[in-house]
This record gives structure tokens, sequence and C-alpha cells, in this order.
């Protein structure tokens, strides 16, 4: 009876201390997964002073006008702004890869391959230095690994308070066609980074302590999650409107399972379902927005989405004709803008990278606005409530934050 006696008191202790036990290891690994995040600060903040600008998000080799002269020989400026961070983490053996012509095996061109400098696309899973892994890029709070990834990461790149234009926006600074879209880019990228242009320190007239530059993002695990998964919506991006997710961010918080708020339920039509290659986090290297971008419009941990456009810039609707898109078919649903807020596998919140280097853990319950059905400078016209551009953010202090000069001041702490 005593030994029983023993027994039962030590499966009590045990059961009462593994919750505790978990929770010391998870505590650690937010801890390891913040000094990546510091290392990230550290070496934007050497590129820098190196540079005396930002890394630039959306750069490569570019042939212009968007040639299509293959995935293998180009890149077409689809590389992220963590490629050029390379050296500044002490990967320099694979930055030499990548700023030297790589030989391949690719069966896909009939054998061995010559890479160019900078390298092919980043989906090309052939070309080794885009497929591996980077332990500094990866939180191990975060269990994805594996196919149909490539090389993961959680940390991307802030690019403000706009669902607009993420991509082709900014690519208006090199195609000069229609000056139309420079101004709709120039009033809508709001961010620290502006996909396919150079943004320096001085650009951040808010103050750098008081703007998000990066932030922590959960990869997919195949589970239909509504952080990892995008849900592709239909109703577009332009015009900015009520019923469009640029004039109505709400719309992204529809179909999820009522029973499991954080799962997409069965009828809802996202990426993961369309092709298994879209997940966020998937491609470290790749600029596109499911896989290295973060918005500062839904609070965090809230549902991503992405949104359909085509034809612009004199482009067509049909496949590889198209010149130039703002967003793109579902079967490209990896380019397509739309709404992309930070999330993680921590409890309560995720890690965010300010301007000055620090990192802060923001809340799941941080102040983003009253009113989620509006969105900010569009199309350089007044739209929507608060879309005039240099409009205050509507997304109330995380909206702000994500802002690189709307002069917002924020009073406290947070």
């Amino acid at each position: 009876m005593e030994l029983l006696v023993v027994i039962a008191i030590i499966g009590v202790l045990v059961g009462l201390l593994l919750p505790a036990v978990q929770a010391a290891r998870e505590a650690a690994r937010r801890m390891s997964c913040s000094n990546n995040f510091k290392q990230l600060g550290l070496a934007v903040h050497n590129y820098h002073s190196a540079y005396n600008a930002l890394p630039k998000h959306g750069t490569g080799s570019y042939l212009p006008r968007w040639s299509f002269g293959g995935n293998y020989y180009e890149n077409k400026s689809q590389l992220s702004m963590l490629v050029g961070l390379l050296p500044f983490l002490e990967q320099q053996a694979i930055w030499e890869q990548v700023v030297n012509p790589l030989a391949n095996n690719d069966p896909s061109l009939g054998g061995p391959a010559i890479y160019q400098a900078m390298g092919p696309t980043p989906q090309v899973i052939t070309y080794d230095p885009w497929v591996t892994n980077i332990p500094t890029l990866r939180c191990p709070s975060d269990p994805g690994f594996g196919l149909p990834s490539m090389g993961r990461t959680n940390y991307a790149a802030c690019l403000g308070d706009s669902a607009y234009c993420q991509i082709v926006g900014a690519m208006s600074h090199v195609l000069t066609s229609n000056q139309g879209y420079a101004e709709r880019s120039r009033s809508t990228d709001r961010g620290v980074f502006v996909p396919r242009y150079q943004t320096k320190f001085r650009d951040i007239l808010d103050g750098l302590a008081n703007t998000v530059m990066m932030g922590e993002i959960a990869t997919d695990l195949g589970d239909r999650d509504t952080r990892t998964d995008a849900k592709f919506d239909g109703s577009g991006i332009f015009p900015a409107s009520s019923t469009t997710l640029s004039g109505n961010p709400s719309i992204c918080l529809t179909g999820t399972d009522p029973e499991r708020p954080q799962f997409w339920a069965n009828g809802t039509t996202n990426l993961g379902g369309t092709n298994s290659g879209f997940g966020r986090g998937y491609k470290w290297a790749s600029y596109y927005p499911l896989y290295s971008v973060i918005t500062t419009i839904l609070p965090p941990n809230s549902p991503v989405c992405a949104s359909t456009l085509r034809a612009i810039h004199g482009g067509t609707a049909s496949g590889s004709t198209l010149q130039g898109w703002c967003t793109i078919a579902a079967a490209d649903g990896d380019q397509a803008n739309g709404i992309y807020g930070p999330s993680s596998r921590h409890q309560g919140g995720v890690h965010v990278l300010m301007g000055d280097g620090a990192v802060k853990f923001i809340t799941d319950s941080i102040e983003a606005g009253s009113n989620t059905a509006q969105m900010v400078s569009w199309e350089g016209v007044a739209g929507p409530p608060s879309s005039t551009p240099g409009s205050q953010s509507p997304y109330g202090l995380w909206g702000a934050l994500g802002t690189r000069a709307a002069k917002e001041v924020i009073e406290s702490e947070f």
C-alpha cells in the first residue's frame, strides 16, 4: 500500500510538472526566435551601413519589359530582400553560389544546366540555394518542413497598410509606359519596403523605433489554416469599393469554420487547394507576398487572402501573354496581391522587427481600428473613407506602425 501511495504521488507530481516543462520549452523556443530576428535586424543595419540603402525586395537579374526569356536563365527580379542579406547572416557559402554561375543537373533542361549569376526564378526546385533551409530564417516553434515547400522562412518584409498593387504597383518605378501607375504606386506603397524600389532609413520619417520593418509568419502545414493558406477571393482588387478586398478587408474574415475559426470551412477556395506549392513562407528567396511579405491591415494571426485582377500595362487576360499585372489568377496565386498579416506558433501574438533593430512581441489584441471595411491611398484619388493619399491609417495603432512617413504619433508603449 505504501508503494502504491508513493507511485500515485509521483504520478500526480509528473502530471503537474509536464505543462510547466512544456511552457518552459516554448519560452526557450520563443527566445531563440527573438534572437534570430535580432540577427536579421543587425544584418539589415550592416547592409545599410555598407550600401547606404536597405536591401531591395524584388531584385535580381531582369530583362526590360518582362521579357519571357525563361525562368532558368534570369529571375525576373523576383528575389526577396532576404537574398541580399545572406553575406550579413554568415551565409557566405550560399551567397557565393548565388552570385556566380552554378551547374545543376536539371532533367527538364535535358541534363546538366548552367544557371546564371543571381540564379533562376525562385520556384526552380533544382537550384540548390533556393531549396536550402537557413537556420536563422526559421523559428524553432514552427514545425513546417519538407516538400512541397522549398527553403522556408518565418520572417517577412513589411509593406505597410495597403493591399493594392503590392507587386507591380511598385514595378511602375521601372516601367514608364504609363505614369498613372507610378502615381498609384507612389500613393499606395507606404511601408518600409516597396517591391522593386530602393528605400533608405532616411525615408522612414516616422522614426525607426516607431515603424515595423519585418514581421514573423507561420509556415503552412497543409491543414487549411487561415493564417498560412490564403483564401482566393474573387471579388477582385479593382476598383476599391465595399465589395472588393482592397476597399473592404473584412471580406477576408468570411469563410472560416464556425466550430474551428482558425481553419477554412469546407468549400472555401484557398490557394493551397489550388496548388500544394502555394503555402505561407514556402520560398525564402521569393518576393511574392504569400512567401515573404506582411501587411499591417488585419491584426496578427488573422486570415490571409489573395485577390484577382488582370490586364494593366496593356496586358491581356490570358496566361503568359500578360505584359504586366496587379494580381493574377488562382493558378498563379503566389503572385497575387491581398492581405497578408503576420502570424506565429507562439501563444497570443507575433514578433516584429522595428526599424531601429528592436524586436517586440505584438499581441493579437493590438488596436487595429474599429472598421475593417476601409482601405487607404487608392490610385491617387478619393474613394472609400480614409483612402485619400496622405490619410491617417484606418487600421489604428497597427496600421500606423506599418507606415514609414504618415506622421502618426504613437503616444504610449506597445
